[in-house]
């Protein structure tokens, strides 16, 4: 049985999926986590505590484990552990994407620049540091613009400010989300630093794909029908198959494509986000990983297969050109917090699931949980799913799921 080692942080959704994949597929998983499992000393070579936030260390951790347990593949999941999965991948001479290239893709400064380099369409751009005057910096930037924290991911610090005063406000308040314990123990250089891009308008999309060889296969396109104009820019709709026109599509993986290409990046699962207008196709970031969320929920392929197993079958080296979506549109909304407080009670389960088309719930958000919405939170509170003939009854099933529930939030004491 091959045996692969899954690199999954405790707060990451993906670990069920992850984990389902591959008993069905019959792969041995050892799972890389952050903390050592409870029971990991009665299932010796099934669980590794790792740092995460010191990739070469835990390199050398997972070096050593494979003396004693060899691994097949090193899979990262996470935006978190992508640079980590390059590197135990190339220590232990794995297929894998360079570590430079994966390290590009988790530095937006970097990434723009290279973009920038390649001829790709790229809006300008200043990098600061979080000491820097935001009086003065506002005199650098294009208006309208958006400023964004460099180690950060799902439009977490995200935010538009359309002047210099607004510009000001935003500033500081990255700057004082940047200097939280949660982002603080990340020991991460980069969180002092902000990128400040020009706002680029138009419709949002994001790509999903597989890297073989370098060349990129789509998996799907998602469109956002909700509009991402700010002043943050969560995430609500993902709805595919794209009701894009066919050539706005075809430019939309050709432009990840040639990202791709200037990044570096040549093996493995890619989460593209772009936007879409006159000028072309825009990329806003490239993750080496899949999907986040619970969203690959949305995919099926070939017979039913999951997203989660196409990409272990691919890390196990199996070839996986040949797997089609389903023939049904499939949606996900990300269900948005309204604003801070403890998550007391949702009403309205029951009639969400009963609305056609809708496929299933799955409130992740415990009772009792504080609820931070963006720009400074990081989670939602579930997920809706729904599938459909057309990607127009996926949408309207989704929001009239949507109104069904109801939230109730108290302030926090």
């Amino acid at each position: 049985m091959p045996r692969l080692m899954l690199l999954l942080p405790t707060r990451t959704y993906r670990a069920h999926d992850f984990m389902e994949a591959a008993e069905r597929l019959g792969v041995d998983v050892v799972v890389g986590s952050e903390r050592k499992q409870a029971l990991a000393d009665l299932v010796p070579g099934k669980t590794l505590a790792l740092d995460f936030y010191n990739p070469k260390a835990a390199t050398q951790t997972i070096v050593a484990f494979s003396k004693d347990y060899p691994l097949d593949g090193v899979l990262a999941v996470d935006d978190d552990t992508t640079v980590l999965g390059a590197m135990a991948s190339e220590a232990l001479g794995l297929p894998h994407n360079r570590v430079s290239a994966v390290a590009v893709t988790r530095n937006k400064h970097r990434l723009r620049m290279l973009l920038s380099q390649a001829g790709l369409l790229s809006p300008p751009f200043s990098l600061f540091d979080i000491a820097d005057d935001p009086a003065r910096a506002a005199g650098q930037v294009p208006f309208p613009c958006v400023v964004k924290p460099l180690c950060l991911s799902a439009s977490r610090g995200v935010m538009r400010a359309n002047d210099p005063e607004q510009f000001v406000a935003v500033f500081e308040r990255l700057g004082r989300l940047l200097q939280t314990p949660d982002v603080v123990e990340r020991k991460d250089p980069l969180a002092r630093q902000i990128l400040v891009e020009g706002y680029i308008p138009g419709v949002e999309v994001a790509l999903e794909g597989l890297l073989v060889k370098g060349e990129l296969t789509v998996l799907a396109l998602f469109d956002k029908p909700d509009p991402l104009d700010g002043p943050y820019f969560e995430e609500t709709l993902y709805i595919t198959p794209s009701r894009l026109p066919e050539a706005v599509q075809y430019d939309i993986a050709q432009c990840t494509a040639r990202a791709a290409r200037a990044i570096g990046l040549e093996e493995g699962p890619v989460h593209a986000e772009l936007r879409v207008n006159d000028y072309g196709a825009w990329l806003i970031e490239m993750a080496a990983r899949s999907i986040g969320g619970l969203c690959s929920r949305t995919l099926r392929f070939g017979t039913g297969m999951s997203l989660e197993e196409v990409i272990l079958l691919q890390a196990m080296g199996a070839d996986v050109g040949a797997y089609d979506r389903d023939r049904l549109a499939a949606g996900v909304m990300m269900l948005p917090i309204p604003h801070h407080g403890i998550l007391r009670e949702v009403h309205g389960q029951d009639a969400a699931v009963q609305v056609p088309n809708i496929e299933s719930l799955d409130i992740t958000m415990p009772i009792g949980q504080e609820v931070i919405p963006l720009p400074e939170g990081a989670q939602y509170l579930g997920f809706l799913f729904a599938r459909a003939e057309t990607p127009e009854r996926v949408e309207a099933a989704l929001r009239e799921a949507h109104r069904q529930l109801t939230f109730v939030i108290e302030p926090k004491a």
